[in-house]
């Protein structure tokens, strides 16, 4: 499969084995920043600060700081910006106006590399999103999330197309399995994305433990980040990052 690549910082997304992004899910500024300490000593390739559980998530000055300060101790590291509204699974209700605003405020800090965008919330506001993003110099992960099924592979490809369509850089997409079929489903939407001539990277897993396998078979299906935990999980399913990084290397010795 032809992925191109795309570097945000130091980071290769597309090139040899997934990156590794652990999510920090704390509710207050002196929690989230202690656990970002312990993340970075793990060393993954990114880390996902899920502004959706910060207990100050919609003031903006407040989020601001917090950037900043994440910035500061975060070093060169890849920092993905997320604000995961309740309708996809996350933990804050509210309005696409104050999502756009609050979206757009962390791309003008120059603190984050990566943005987080529903690609579903409101038709054209991930090519707005996208657009002021890019800007501003950061990425675009446009995603969306079904905690209730997988839908049927061609359903999958064309949400991942409309993604990048609409001007994403990443298209990422996390289904519910009801089977072992629906897994083999999402890893064939997967590989056929690439197979119809898409380049543009993707991420794509099947959440829970049913799903856990789609979450080390990157290297293969063409998943380029995986999303490990430290501590509380941000989604079901996770793997913890120092299992993760040895399955991850069985994968890439099979390859």
């Amino acid at each position: 499969m032809n992925i191109q690549e795309l570097q945000v910082r130091n980071v290769h997304f597309g090139e040899g084995i997934p990156k590794i992004c652990v999510p920090v899910v704390e509710k207050t500024k002196e929690e989230i920043l202690s656990q970002i300490e312990k993340v970075l000593v793990e060393e993954p390739d990114l880390i996902e600060i899920r502004m959706d559980w910060f207990e100050k998530a919609t003031d903006k000055e407040a989020v601001r700081d917090l950037l900043r300060n994440v910035r500061t101790m975060a070093g060169d590291m890849v920092i993905l910006f997320t604000i995961r509204t309740s309708t996809e699974g996350g933990e804050l209700t509210i309005s696409t106006e104050e999502y756009k605003q609050l979206c757009c405020m962390a791309c003008e800090s120059g603190c984050v590399d990566l943005l987080d965008v529903e690609a579903f919330m409101q038709e054209g506001l991930l090519k707005q999103i996208s657009e002021a993003a890019h800007r501003n110099g950061v990425y675009v992960i446009a995603s969306n999330h079904d905690f209730h099924k997988t839908p049927p592979k061609e359903e999958i490809e064309r949400r991942l197309e409309y993604m990048i369509a609409n001007d994403a850089d990443i298209a990422k997409i996390a289904v519910m399995p009801l089977c072992e079929e629906d897994v083999d489903t999402l890893i064939r939407a997967s590989e056929e994305y690439y197979a119809g001539g898409n380049e543009k990277p993707i991420i794509t897993m099947s959440m829970g433990e049913l799903g856990r396998n789609s979450r080390i078979m990157g290297e293969k299906d063409g998943s380029v980040v995986t999303f490990a935990s430290l501590g509380q999980a941000s989604a079901p399913g996770q793997i913890p990052i120092r299992n993760m990084k040895e399955l991850l290397a069985q994968v890439h010795q099979s390859c």
